[in-house]
C-alpha cells in the first residue's frame, strides 16, 4: 500500500508544485519500478550482497550527478525549458537534503530485506538508471520562454520568481549541452546493471 500510495501521490504533488515534467519522469519511474518490484523483490527479497552494493554505487553516482546539475543551473534551466516554477531551493531540498536521508534508510532496509526498501531501490534504478538519458534530449527542445534569446532570464512563473534561467537550446547557443549531461552516464551504469541482474535472477 505504501508503494502504491507513493506511485500515485508523488506525481500529483510534483504536478501541483511544479508541473507536468515531474509526473512524466517521477510517475513513470515509480510505475515501472512498482511493477518490477512486485514481480521480483516483493515476492522474494534479494540477498544484500547482490542488491546493496549496486544501490550504493547508483546513489553515490547520482549525488555526483546532482553536483553538476546544481553548479550548472539545472532547476532554472528546466524552469525556462518547460515554463515551470522550479527554484534552486526546492531542487536542493529534494535532491541534496531529503534524498540522501531516504537513500541511507533504504540501504539499511535492503540489508535487513525490508520489502519497501526494495521498491525504493527499484525506483532509483529505473530513474537514474534509465531516465537520465533525457538529459541528452533536453538541448534539442525549444524552451517555453524566449527560446531565441541566449541570455539568462528572470521571470515570474505561476507566481514564483525564478532568477537567472539559462538557455541551453542548441539552435540558439550552438552548443550541445544541458546541466547534468556530462555526468548523466554515471548513475546509469550501476543502475542498468542492477536492473539486468535483478531481472536475470528472476528468470533463473
Amino acid at each position: 500500500m505504501a508503494a502504491c500510495t507513493f506511485t500515485v501521490v508523488a506525481p500529483i504533488i510534483g504536478y501541483l508544485a511544479i508541473g507536468l515534467p515531474p509526473v512524466i519522469i517521477v510517475g513513470g519511474s515509480a510505475l515501472v519500478g512498482l511493477c518490477c518490484w512486485y514481480f521480483t523483490y516483493l515476492k522474494k527479497p534479494v540477498e544484500p550482497n547482490i542488491i546493496l552494493p549496486l544501490f550504493i554505487l547508483t546513489v553515490a553516482a547520482l549525488q555526483i550527478h546532482i553536483v553538476e546539475e546544481y553548479l550548472m543551473g539545472f532547476a532554472p534551466a528546466m524552469s525556462r525549458l518547460f515554463g515551470i516554477p522550479w527554484s534552486e531551493r526546492s531542487f536542493l531540498m529534494v535532491f541534496a537534503l531529503i534524498g540522501p536521508v531516504i537513500y541511507t534508510l533504504t540501504s539499511l532496509g535492503l540489508y535487513y530485506k525490508v520489502p519497501i526498501a526494495g521498491f525504493v531501490a527499484w525506483f532509483i534504478f529505473i530513474g537514474p538508471g534509465v531516465a537520465e538519458f533525457t538529459h541528452f534530449i533536453f538541448p534539442l527542445i525549444a524552451p517555453e520562454l524566449l527560446p531565441n534569446d541566449p541570455h539568462s532570464l528572470t521571470a515570474s512563473i505561476k507566481g514564483t520568481t525564478i532568477p537567472m534561467m539559462p538557455n541551453f537550446y542548441v539552435k540558439t547557443t550552438g552548443q550541445y549541452y544541458f546541466p547534468g549531461m556530462w555526468t548523466a552516464i554515471l548513475p546509469m551504469i550501476p543502475g542498468c546493471l542492477a536492473i539486468y541482474r535483478l531481472l536475470i535472477r528472476k528468470t533463473q
